[in-house]
This record gives C-alpha cells, structure tokens and sequence, in this order.
C-alpha cells in the first residue's frame, strides 16, 4: 500500500464510501462543541498534565532511564497510555489551534518519552528491566501491546497535524511497531494482547507511513483473536472477544471498550484488504449491539463486574455501567462504518454518543470526571477528595482523578479532535453528518474548490442553515443528514422551497452560486420515548428526549424532595418548554408500607397519590450532578393508571 495525503483526521481509509474531512477542512465557529473544546483546550489538558506529573506516571520514564524503576515506578500497568493518549489529545489541539505554548509542553513530554525506548524499539515502563517480570510475560493483563497501540495513535495524530515534524515521535512509535512486528509475526509469538488497540494504531501507521508490514500485522492480530490464545479467566474469554473469532461472532459482547477498539481495528483491516466477509461480521456485530445492548443515551456496558455488555435487553438503569471509553469506543468504531458503508445510522449512534455519554463525563470546568454513566442515581452523592485520586468507578460524583484515568485522557483526545467527526466527501461532493457552527472546505477530485458555512444553534435549535460560499459552473452534492428521531415533521428549504425530508441523508445536486442556501428544519421540542418491552428494568417508564438530547430528572430540580424517585410522569401533558427548560408534569407518591413485600392480591402495594407538581424541569443529562449532590434518574415511571 502507498502513503496517504496528510490530511488531519484520526482515520484516513485508502478505501470507502466515504472518505474523511479532517481539521484542516472543518473549522469548528461556535456553538456547543465549541465551548467544550475551549474548555478541553484551557483546561482540560492543564489538568491532566498535572496529574500525570503528581501521581508519577510521567516520571516513570525518566525513572527508565536512570535505571531506577524497579522500586520507583507508580501507576496502574497500562499507566504509559495516558501519557500517549495526552499526546495524541496536544497534537490533535496543536493541529486545531496551533497554540505554541502547548507546542512546547508536547516537545517536553516526547523528550522524556522517547529517552526511554530500548534499543531494539521496545517501550514500556512496568516490564523488562531488572526488578520487574519479563517483556510479553501477561499478555492477559499485561496490556504492553495495548501501550504500544496509543503510541502509535499519537504519532499518526502528531504526523497529521504537523507533517515533517522534528520532535521524534513518529520515529518512536516506527521502532516499537518495528519490536511489535518482530516479537509478533508470523515467526515470533503466537499471542495478542487482553486489550484491544494495537490493531487499529497499526493499519493507521501503515496509512501514514506506506509500511505494509503494519497492516499485515495487524491482520494477524485480527485473525489470532477467538481462539483461546488468552488464558481463561473468571469472567471467561468473552471478556477479551476472545472465546470466538471475529468472523463467527454476531454481537459485540464482554468488556464494553475491548470490544469496541478490536472492531474498529477489523473494519480498519476489513477495508484496507477488501475483506468483505470481516466487514460484514463487525456490521452485524454493531447491529445488534445497538439494537439490544445499548442505552438510550448511547452508552454501552450494564455490568460492573467486569465492565461489560449485558446479555440482550439487560439494560438496568441504576446498574449502568456505560464507561466513557466504552463510548469514546463507540464513536470510533461507528465512524468507521460510517466511512465503509455511508450509511447515516453511524452517525445518529455517533451524535447521541457525543451528547449524552462522551460530553456528560467532564465536569462544565473540564476539571473532574465521570469515569461511569449511570442513568439513575438514588442517594445524593459524595464530593471527592479533590487531593486524592478515587478508585476507579467507585466515585458517586465526579472525580478530579482516577487510580485508573483512562476516561479523561480518552475525552480529551476526542474533544480535540471532534472537527474530523463532522463531514465527509466523496467524488460527487459533500456531506454533512454532525450539526455545528463551523466552515467546511473542500476540493473536489477533479480539482474544484468547494465551500461552505454552516449557522446552527443546534441542539437546542434545530434549524440549520447551509450557506455555500463560492460560485461554480458545474453542479455538485451536497448531502445532509436527517437523524432518526426526526421522524416526523423535519423539512428542507431549498431556493425558498420546501419539503419534508424523512430520516437517511437528503441531497441536492446543483450547480450552486455564493450566498445560495439550504435550510434543513429538525423538530427539537420535547418528547416522551418508550423503551420496548424486553427492556424489564424500565418497563412502565418513560424518557423525554429533545433533538439528540436525553434529558434527566434530577433532584435539586424537584421542590422539598432528596430523592427523585417519589415522582410519576403524568403522559397525559406531553413535556413543554418554558423559558428555555423542558419540563414534565408529575404526582408525587407516598408508597405504603408493608412487614413483607409480596401480596396476594395484585395492586395491593399500589402508592398512594399526592400532590400534583406541574411544571418540574428536567435537565440535560450531559449537565446533570453540575450543582452538587444529587439524586437522578432517566427513566420516569408512569402514573400507575397511565402505565398500561
């Protein structure tokens, strides 16, 4: 395979439906996504550098090089990938706002990093040197593949956004790759790693160095998993997809962001080798994950135990797992079927993602996180000790840092790199998938120079206003996507005519002239949602949901009241908006009480009914546990009589 053009996007395919606008053509204006990326920008990544710093994870690697890591090394095993997943965030932010101050910090970090690399490549500060157990000695746990993996995806963010660059990273990640491809090809270990990522950072460095020796490693990679090449554990080799080949599997199961980052990687593989048959395992697999295992906010993985997926329709609301990185993982994987297939489903799981699961884990300063995203929370929370880091999930409210901060260097990267989420091209022309303030430019494969500005106010506005910004003669598409909640009563105005417009992508193929307009009108008032049947947990409940936006009920919103779950929905008035909130109007209930919790007779426990309280706001859910301690809940039950 030959080289790719830099273009400054996290997935560049040599092959596809659809191929990637990346930063360099989507410049992000205003909006939502604007101010989250400020945020990120100005603090977000202060943050997590001094994080790094404090809890030692930095200095592992100058620890590697005096030789002193035997009884000085701190963090988690896979504590060498937050350091890689922070580059990637600064050169993806680099690439975006060309900040030099932060130009400078990246150089420093690389510095210390690349210091530390073995002669023969190898790059790991928690094994091979004296003290410590052997290279490639826990594949299970180990996670020195999955290290490697967001090294290598650093390098490719740092290549893209600045070609030619002289600070060594990508020279790094070339000689651990290199190590990778000589301990682990088709004459050296018969393994993978227990995490999954290696397999997508190698088809990309392949695509940003023209090396076929990545991408058939990371074949081989894709091939080897499914056959009990991990040893057994307690949750079984499901946890690792490992239990089943990739070809044969049919739903994306154990561990949520495992799963996830093995098929990205095989839709990476799938396309580059034109493997139809791995490309339609991993459509299949997507399919019926979010047609059975995921939340209404996009999330994924109901288990605690073992960060997991849930058998089918286990969706239990207040056990919601839904890692952040499960759903960083997500859009991931989605946009890379997105760019295969073109079809316009990716990118609705995408923008319910980005919105309900990805934006809710930081905090509105960018400074804590959650690390899980629970969809009801019954007892208030519990501010964190800002001084310490918190055990994993074990934080009710969100947490500065983690004993395992995978979550808010993973939001960050992504926040960075958002503008490469928003439209594609294709040889007709463009197409717009996520709705934003923001410019798009683009030359067309015979040449010509394409433009245009997009105003939104989206997601609370759901007019989106299309301006193309240069003449031409001859006639190109521009396609728009009409998410599927949109169902009902979406128009697009074209020349000052109207039409309804039906989910999928909509196209007008036109010679255009500058200051020629389309508007595309999305019905953003509020609704109930209804969750099928199968779904036990929430049976007899409603969501509401406005445009992409899942919304919550959360106790500091509710009059004399700690606890949300005294309310009952009344459906009867559907939800309003009023000076700028959505609200519902609800009973509360007095349950009776019994020595014994099981009647003979049916309705014997049904609560008692109160006061009416009209007019209770909801709150978006991505905003929710901003004012403190609360309690919360997404799904609303129903007045009993209305529940039917």
């Amino acid at each position: 395979m030959s080289g790719t053009a830099p273009t400054a996007a996290p997935v560049l395919p040599v092959r596809g439906r659809l191929r990637p606008l990346g930063l360099d053509a989507v410049r992000v204006t205003g909006g939502f996504w604007a101010g989250r990326q400020s945020v990120n920008a100005t603090a977000t990544l202060a943050h997590i550098e001094h994080w790094l710093e404090r809890a030692g994870w930095l200095r592992n690697f100058d620890l590697a090089v005096r030789g002193d890591l035997a009884g000085g090394r701190r963090g988690r095993e896979f504590a060498d990938s937050e350091i890689y997943k922070f580059l990637e965030a600064m050169a993806w932010e680099i690439g975006r706002s060309a900040d030099a101050e932060l130009e400078a910090r990246f150089r420093a970090v690389v510095r210390r990093v690349a210091a530390a690399q073995a002669p023969d490549g190898y790059l790991n500060t928690n094994f091979g040197r004296p003290g410590q157990a052997p290279r490639w000695s826990d594949l299970e746990w180990g996670h020195e593949l999955y290290c490697v993996g967001h090294l290598l995806q650093a390098a490719v963010a740092r290549a893209r956004t600045r070609p030619g660059a002289d600070d060594g990273l990508l020279e790094v990640a070339r000689r651990a790759a290199d190590n990778v491809c000589e301990t682990f090809g088709p004459d050296g270990i018969d393994g993978v790693c227990g995490h999954p990522v290696i397999e997508a950072a190698l088809v990309e460095l392949a695509r940003t160095t023209g090396e076929d020796r990545y991408l058939a490693q990371a074949a081989l990679f894709v091939d080897r998993r499914g056959h009990g090449r991990l040893s057994d554990v307690e949750f079984g080799r499901e946890y690792f997809q490992d239990e089943l080949p990739v070809r044969q599997a049919t739903v994306l199961r154990g561990h949520a962001v495992r799963a996830n980052y093995l098929a990205a990687g095989a839709v990476d593989v799938a396309v580059e080798l034109k493997d139809a048959s791995l490309l339609e395992a991993v459509r299949n697999q997507w399919t019926n994950a979010v047609a059975c295992r995921t939340y209404v906010t996009g999330g994924q993985g109901s288990r605690h135990q073992d960060e997991a997926f849930g058998g089918d329709w286990v969706l239990p609301p207040d056990r919601a797992y839904s890692e952040t990185c499960a759903g960083v993982g997500s859009v991931m994987l989605a946009w890379r079927l997105l760019l295969a297939d073109g079809d316009p489903r990716y990118a609705d799981l995408i923008e319910r993602t980005l919105f309900n699961v990805v934006s809710t884990s930081p905090a509105a300063d960018g400074r804590s996180f959650f690390y899980t995203n629970t969809l009801h929370r019954r007892e208030l929370g519990t501010l964190p000790d800002p001084d310490r880091p918190s055990l994993r999930a074990a934080s009710s409210l969100r947490a500065p840092w983690f004993e395992v901060s995978c979550c808010p260097t993973n939001v960050a990267r992504t926040l960075a790199s958002l503008s490469a989420y928003v439209a594609t091209c294709d040889d007709e022309g463009l197409q717009l998938h996520q709705y934003l303030p923001a410019t798009v430019a683009h030359r067309l494969g015979d040449g010509r120079d394409v433009s245009v500005s997009i105003a939104t106010g989206y997601p609370y506005d759901g007019e989106v206003r299309v301006r193309i910004d240069g003449d031409d003669e001859r006639p190109w598409s521009l396609s728009l996507r009409v998410p599927e909640w949109a169902a009902q009563g979406a128009t697009l105005t074209v020349d000052g005519d109207s039409r309804p417009v039906g989910p999928g992508l909509v196209t007008e193929h036109r010679r255009w002239r500058r200051g020629d307009e389309v508007v595309l009108s999305l019905p953003v008032a509020p609704r109930f949602t209804y969750p099928d049947a199968r779904i036990d947990a929430v049976r007899g409940c409603v969501a509401v949901e406005r445009g992409p936006l899942v919304l919550a009920l959360e106790s500091v919103d509710v009059p004399a009241a700690e606890s949300v779950d005294e309310l009952r929905v009344d459906v009867d008035q559907p939800p309003r908006l009023v000076d700028g909130r959505v609200t519902v109007r609800c009973r509360r209930v007095h349950p009776d009480h019994h020595e014994w919790p099981y009647l003979a007779e049916e309705g014997g426990s049904t609560p008692v009914v109160g006061e009416e309280l009209d007019g209770v706001a909801l709150v978006e859910y991505h905003a929710w546990a901003n004012r403190g301690p609360s309690t919360m809940r997404v799904w609303l039950p129903v007045l009993t009589d209305q529940a039917g």
